[in-house]
């Protein structure tokens, strides 16, 4: 039985990171299957501009809607004691699950593009994990500072944390759900 006019809401923190593993990953892989072939041209160039990309790709994505994070942040409105707060393994599975088949596609696409860039492809990819990852532990940084936990209903969330249809972020006391700030998992600590 559910809670009359209940919500479901889900971690900002969490959403925003449960793409930057497999980014990173398919990216790493990608980038030392392209290093075998010497592609078009050859493999110092083509690692070269994949360190460019990887660092103009990270700049990028860690910086992209700052200021819309950090306005709903600073705006959250508390949330209400009957919402549902998915947990942390839940966002991730069907983040990932929604999103698989473009990751499968991307990762294609940085391995075929080896065969002129060597390992450029990889590397832009592992550049857009690491970027999702430093906006996850910024988001961190900023639930520690405010002492709250930022959450979106699930409802809002089909182009994103901070898409469109978001109209605010909610929150929650810094104990709240199965995630520590940031969205990595929360360590459990035991007395001795």
């Amino acid at each position: 039985m559910g809670r009359e006019g209940a919500t479901s809401l889900v971690r900002v923190a969490v959403l925003v990171r449960a793409g930057s593993g497999p980014l990173w990953w398919s990216g790493v892989l990608a980038a030392g299957i392209g290093a075998v072939p010497p592609g078009i041209t050859g493999r110092r160039i083509g690692v070269l501009a994949g360190a460019v990309l990887l660092l103009l790709a990270f700049a990028a994505v860690a910086l992209v809607r700052g200021r819309r994070y950090t306005h709903f942040a600073r705006t959250a409105t508390r949330a209400a004691r009957s919402a549902y707060l998915q947990d942390r393994g839940v966002t991730i599975r069907n983040w990932r699950r929604s999103h698989r088949w473009w990751l499968l596609l991307a990762f294609l696409a940085a391995v075929g593009s080896s065969f002129a860039v060597p390992a450029a492809g990889g590397l832009l990819l592992a550049g857009c994990g690491a970027g999702l990852w430093a906006k996850a532990v910024r988001l961190g940084r900023l639930e520690r500072s405010r002492e709250c936990l930022l959450w979106v209903r699930t409802d809002w969330i089909a182009k994103g944390a901070v898409g469109k249809p978001v109209r605010g972020f909610q929150s929650t006391g810094i104990a709240a759900g199965d995630a520590a700030p940031g969205g990595a998992r929360r360590r459990s600590t035991v007395a001795v």
